[in-house]
Formats: structure tokens, sequence, C-alpha cells
């Protein structure tokens, strides 16, 4: 299924950027492209291995995070923009909120009873199709305009956990499953959105943008338990032993599940993340000169 959300952006743009013809660039003037600064506040949420449910649409409304941002954007055809974004944003997991000792199929990942926080700083370049077109300038732009985007994006990332008492750690350094992970790392953003004119030089707009990382560690959640002998730190081994027990006692008959080499995740496959929201946008006036009669 995740496959498919990415193949289907991709040849929607591909198609979009075909039908920009040389044709088109030759009858669409400088005098009707222009560009836009915007600033964007929306909702973040991720999918990974301490979500709700082990399916790719699960993700818990409790942990949603707020994420803000701003772009640029400049219009180069009837249908095609380019758009340069820096945001900044949260994703949350929490198996003890998450899942439910009642539910016999998520009583391992209520045993397992980790959680993390990581902060997202994200640059990413996209084009955008519209699935109207408009051959004028921006005066006569149409009121509701949908469509749909795809690009390449990196981003930075820090995923720490919370303590029994409090304390906030950072679980990269510690090297919880015995592997030391990047925290650079690129995505894929596709996504659609609706753009709709407020009046002359703003625009508003709903989008949701998924991002497809490589990466399986957004929640330092990957692979297998490690040997609580080689871990290097009592920090280490209080998140990478299974013993984080902040909320709730485990639930009998698992004994041994925490053992090294048992099986940690919740999933197969990398971490997504998801950033729904809004945005307003200011279009700035193009310049426009005329020619000079004597």
């Amino acid at each position: 299924m995740k496959n498919i959300f990415t193949y289907s952006a991709a040849a929607v743009l591909g198609f979009g950027l075909l039908t920009a013809s040389e044709a088109d660039a030759q009858q669409f003037s400088k005098r009707k492209k222009y560009n836009t600064i915007g600033f964007s506040l929306n909702a973040m949420n991720y999918f990974g291995d301490l979500v709700s449910q082990t399916d790719f649409t699960s993700f818990r409304f409790g942990a949603t995070r707020p994420n803000v941002g701003i772009n640029v954007t400049r219009r180069f055809y009837p249908r095609i923009s380019g758009r340069l974004a820096l945001s900044y944003g949260r994703i949350t997991g929490d198996d003890a909120l998450a899942a439910s000792q009642t539910d016999p199929d998520a009583k391992y990942r209520y045993n397992r009873n980790m959680n993390f926080k990581n902060d997202i700083l994200e640059a990413s370049g996209v084009v955008i199709f519209d699935l109207i077109e408009n051959r004028n300038n921006y005066l006569k732009r149409p009121d509701f305009v949908p469509y749909v985007f795809a690009g390449v994006a990196g981003f930075y990332h820090n995923p720490k956990g919370t303590k029994a008492d409090g304390t906030v750690v950072p679980l990269q350094p510690l090297a919880t499953e015995g592997i030391k992970y990047s925290l650079a790392q690129f995505s894929l953003p596709f996504g659609g959105g609706v753009r709709y004119r407020i009046n002359r030089n703003f625009d508003a707009s709903l989008e949701i943008g998924w991002r497809k990382t490589f990466t399986d560690y957004l929640d330092d959640v990957s692979g297998t338990y490690a040997d609580p002998a080689k871990l290097t730190s009592p920090d280490a081994v209080y998140f990478g032993s299974g013993i984080t027990r902040s909320v709730q006692s485990p639930i009998p008959g698992f004994d041994g599940f925490t053992s090294p080499g048992s099986s940690r995740r919740g999933k197969d496959g990398n971490d997504w993340y998801i950033v729904t929201g809004l945005s307003l946008n200011y279009i700035l006036t193009p310049k426009i000169k005329n020619p000079k009669f004597r």
C-alpha cells in the first residue's frame, strides 16, 4: 500500500511535467510567472513501531504534535510550480498509551513499553501540479485549485526517551540495539491539497503530505533486543533491555520476550511521518518592464 501511494504520486507528477510542453513554455510569458512566500501551521504524526496498530494507516490522534514552516514558491507554467520549504515539528509515540493490554494483538507492544519524542527539522523541494490550469496572470487565477506534489527532502532528527522520573535522554548515542544510526536522513515527500484565493495577493492552502523515509529509527526501535551486558550505560540498559516500566507492570506470560536476539520491532519496513495543515501565501507582485516609446 505504501508503494502504491509513492508510485501513484510520481506517476501523476511525471504526467504533469510532460504536459508542460515547449509550446506551453513559449506561450507562458514572464508577465504570467510569479513568486509567493508563505507560512504554514501544521499537525504532525508518525507511523512506525510505536503506533496503535501495525497497519500503515494507523496513527494515534493523541500523539499529534505541532509543526511550523516557511516556504517560497515559483510558478513556472500554467499547471507547474516549484516550492522550497523549511519546517520544524515533533513526532511522538508511547506503547503505554497506544497499545492496550486487553488486545491480544497489542500485548507485546504493551509489554515492550517504549516511548519516544523526536524533533524534526526538514528542508524540502517539491514540484506542484495544479489540476486546474491558469494560462493568465496571477490577477486572473482560479478561486479554487486542487493540486498534487512530490519531491525530495533532507531532515535532521534526534529521538529522545523519557524515564519514569521524567528525565529526557537522547537515544541515538545509547545504541540501544547495538547500532549507531545517522541523525541526518532524507525522505520523499508527496501528497495533495487545495488552494483558495482570498484576495488579490493572498492564497490559503489546506494540504496533507506523507514522508517516505529511508530509516527505521525515528523511534529508536528497529531490530532485536541487545545483550544488556554489551550496553554501555545504565540509560542504554534502561531503554534497550525492556525494563522501562514507567506506567504499568508487565503482563504475565511474556517471560523472556526481551531476551537478546528477540524481536523488538512491531512492524516491517521504515518509519514514515505525515504533515497536515494550513498555509497562508502572499503573492509577490511581478515587476513588469513596459517598452519605451520614442
